[in-house]
């Protein structure tokens, strides 16, 4: 399948899948551009997310002093 340059998305879908969609973006108030955008957003967001575990080393001498592990999660450029 060719990618044109164009911003415009062209899918087949069976006409059923077709209307019991477009029912249920109208229930929601929804376009489907809007829907589609927003699983986009929500698509590349989960696949582009990279997890990090830093762990904070304290210089403190104190007995029972216990290190601290946090999480970061870094997102795609541009958000």
């Amino acid at each position: 399948m060719s990618i044109g340059s164009s911003g415009r998305i062209v899918i087949e879908i069976e006409p059923e899948s077709k209307r019991l969609l477009y029912a249920a973006l109208a229930r929601d108030g929804m376009t489907l551009k809007d829907w589609f955008l927003k699983n986009v957003e929500n698509y590349m967001t989960a696949n582009n997310q990279l997890p990090l575990s830093f762990l904070n080393e304290s210089s403190s001498s104190i007995p029972g002093d216990v290190t601290q592990q946090s999480s970061v999660t870094l997102t795609g450029a541009g958000k």
